[in-house]
C-alpha cells in the first residue's frame, strides 16, 4: 500500500497541482501553454526545483474548503536559465483563475525573499484574474506584500514580468514595478478597471484588447517593453533579454569570448544623407558599430523618435541609448524622455555600461508639449544620465542643438568619453534659425535679403556648425572617421572597466517624477 506521502506526488505529478488534465486542454485549446509548460520551457532542463508544491489555501468560507489544489494556483521554485539561477513563480489560471491568495501570496514572497538573499533574478509568469475575492482584505495584503518585496529588490537584482493572460486591479502594479515586462498579443491584457467598469463610470465602449492589450500598451502607454506573438516567444524573447543582464547589483555584465581583429567598418561611411532634413534610419549606425546581430531593441514600438536596447561590443554586452532621425526628425519630447531615462537607470542599476548615439535637433515644441509637463519629464533623461556612474560613451553623429545637447550625455553632464564625427553640428540651433535671429536687421536691409541670410548661414555654419569648437573646449575627445566608431568604442569601454565613481553620501535623490 502507498504512502499518503507517495499519493500526494501522484497527484501532482498527474496534473492536479495544474487543476486537472480536463482544464489543462481547455488552456491548450486557448492557445497558451501550461504554467508548468511555460516553466519547463524557460528553465534548463531538468534544472528545475519547485517549492510549496503541497500548499493548499485556508478560506473556509463560500465553500472554499471543498475546493483544494495542491500548490493553490501558483508554481514557485528556482531552477537555471543557461546555467545561471534564477526564481520564477508561474500562475495558474486552471485553478481559481489564478486568483491570488493569502497562500498563493506567501508562496511568492518566499522566492522573492531567497532570490534577494542569494542576489538572483526573479521571473514572474502571470496569468491570474486578479485577488481571490472570497479572501477579501487577505488577498489585498498579500499583493502589498509582493508590492513591498518588489520595491526592496528594485535595483538589487532583476526582475522581469510576463504578462501570459489577464492581469488586472491591484495585480498590474507588481509588473509596473518591475525592470522589464512582456505581454503576448491576443491573449494578455493589462489595465486597474476593466472594460465594464469603464462602461459603467465614463459609458465608454471599449474591448479588454483595445483598453489593455499587447498592442495598446507596447505603442501607446509605454507599459510593457517587449511583446510576442505566443507564449513560446515570449519565452524565448525572456531568456534572450537575460543574456544582456548581470545576476544581481554587485556582478559584472556577462560576456562571450571574442578575438580582436580589423574593426573598421566602412559602411558606417555612408549612412549620413548629404542634406542635414535629410533622415536616415539610426539603427544602420548601431549595426555597424556593434557585434553583428547582437542589438536587442527595447520598447520597439513606443517614443520611436529615440531608440533603446542592449547589443554586445566585443562580447561585452552594453545599453543603446540613440535618438532616430526617422521619427519627428529625432527630437526630444515626453515620451522619449521617459523611455530613455528609464532605460539609462535600468543600466545603471546593474553595472551595463551605455553607448549614446546623438542625433538631436532640440525638444518639440507645442503647447500640448508644455502643458503635459516636458519641462519634467524631459529634466528625467537629465537626470538619468547625470546620476549614472556606469562607463559612459557618447557619439554625436549629426545634429546635437540646444539644451538637448546637455542632456544626451554631453561631457558637462559626467560623460566619461564623447567622440564626434565631422558631420557633427554642436551649437545653440541650427544654422538658419540662428542667423535669422543673429543677423535680422542686416538681413532685412539687404538688397537681396534671401541671398543675405544664405550668406550668413554659410558663414554660422562654417564657425559654429561643426565639432571643432567643442573639441577645442575639450567638449569632445576627438573628431573620429565614421568608419573607426566601433574601433574607438572598443577600447575606450575597455578603458573604462574599472571605473569607479564616487557619488555623495545621502538617502536618495529626487527625481522628478
Amino acid at each position: 500500500m502507498k504512502s499518503k506521502t507517495e499519493l500526494l506526488q501522484k497527484k501532482i505529478e498527474e496534473g492536479k497541482a495544474g487543476g486537472g488534465a480536463e482544464r489543462n486542454a481547455l488552456q491548450h485549446k486557448k492557445g497558451k501553454l501550461t504554467a508548468r509548460e511555460r516553466i519547463g520551457l524557460l528553465m534548463d532542463p531538468g534544472s528545475f526545483e519547485e517549492i510549496g508544491a503541497l500548499v493548499l489555501h485556508r478560506t473556509k468560507d463560500f465553500g472554499m474548503e471543498d475546493q483544494q489544489f495542491y500548490g493553490d494556483g501558483v508554481i514557485t521554485g528556482y531552477g537555471t536559465v543557461n546555467g545561471r539561477l534564477l526564481y520564477v513563480f508561474a500562475q495558474d489560471f486552471t485553478v481559481f483563475g489564478g486568483a491570488l491568495s493569502e497562500t498563493h501570496a506567501e508562496k511568492i514572497c518566499k522566492i522573492m525573499d531567497l532570490a534577494m538573499k542569494t542576489g538572483a533574478p526573479m521571473i514572474g509568469l502571470n496569468d491570474s484574474g486578479g485577488a481571490r475575492i472570497q479572501e477579501g482584505v487577505r488577498s489585498l495584503g498579500g499583493y502589498a506584500d509582493i508590492f513591498y518585496r518588489n520595491v526592496s529588490s528594485s535595483g538589487v537584482i532583476p526582475q522581469i514580468s510576463a504578462i501570459m493572460g489577464p492581469c488586472a486591479g491591484g495585480a498590474v502594479y507588481s509588473p509596473a514595478i518591475t525592470d522589464f515586462t512582456l505581454m503576448v498579443e491576443g491573449s494578455s491584457y493589462m489595465f486597474v478597471t476593466g472594460p465594464n467598469v469603464v462602461k459603467k463610470v465614463t459609458n465608454e465602449e471599449v474591448s479588454s484588447e483595445e483598453l489593455g492589450g499587447a498592442s495598446t500598451h507596447s505603442t501607446k502607454s509605454g507599459v510593457t517593453h517587449l511583446t510576442a506573438g505566443n507564449d513560446i516567444e515570449c519565452i524565448i524573447k525572456l531568456k534572450k533579454l537575460l543574456s544582456y543582464i548581470p545576476q544581481n547589483c554587485e556582478d559584472s555584465v556577462p560576456k562571450i569570448p571574442y578575438i580582436l581583429q580589423d574593426e573598421t567598418r566602412e559602411c558606417l561611411e555612408t549612412i549620413i544623407p548629404e542634406t542635414t532634413s535629410q533622415p536616415y534610419d539610426i539603427h544602420k549606425v548601431i549595426d555597424g558599430i556593434c557585434d553583428e546581430e547582437t542589438f536587442f531593441e527595447i520598447h520597439t514600438n513606443y517614443a520611436e523618435n529615440i531608440v533603446v536596447g542592449f547589443a554586445r561590443l566585443a562580447g561585452r554586452s552594453i545599453g543603446i541609448v540613440a535618438n532616430q532621425p526617422m521619427r519627428l526628425a529625432g527630437v526630444l519630447d515626453i515620451d522619449s524622455s521617459k523611455k530613455g531615462a528609464r532605460f539609462t537607470r535600468f543600466c545603471d542599476c546593474f553595472n551595463i555600461p551605455l553607448l549614446v548615439l546623438v542625433d538631436v535637433p532640440g525638444f518639440l515644441p507645442g503647447t500640448d508639449q508644455e502643458w503635459n509637463g516636458i519641462i519634467t519629464n524631459g529634466a528625467k533623461l537629465l537626470y538619468a544620465f547625470s546620476e549614472a556612474t556606469v562607463p559612459r560613451v557618447t557619439v554625436i553623429i549629426r545634429k546635437a542643438y540646444g539644451g538637448a545637447y546637455d542632456v544626451m550625455n554631453s561631457k558637462h553632464i559626467g560623460a566619461d568619453m564623447n567622440f564626434a564625427w565631422p558631420t557633427a553640428e554642436i551649437a545653440v540651433m541650427g544654422a538658419k534659425g540662428a542667423s535669422e535671429i543673429i543677423f535680422k536687421k542686416e538681413i532685412a536691409e539687404a538688397a537681396d535679403p534671401v541671398k543675405k541670410l544664405q550668406e550668413k548661414e554659410a558663414a554660422y555654419a562654417e564657425k559654429f556648425a561643426t565639432p571643432y569648437l567643442a573639441a577645442e573646449r575639450g567638449f569632445i575627445d576627438e573628431v573620429i572617421e565614421p568608419k573607426d566608431t566601433r574601433k574607438k568604442l572598443i577600447k575606450a569601454f575597455a578603458m573604462l572597466e574599472n571605473k569607479v565613481a564616487q557619488r555623495p553620501g545621502k538617502k536618495h535623490g529626487n527625481i522628478p517624477l
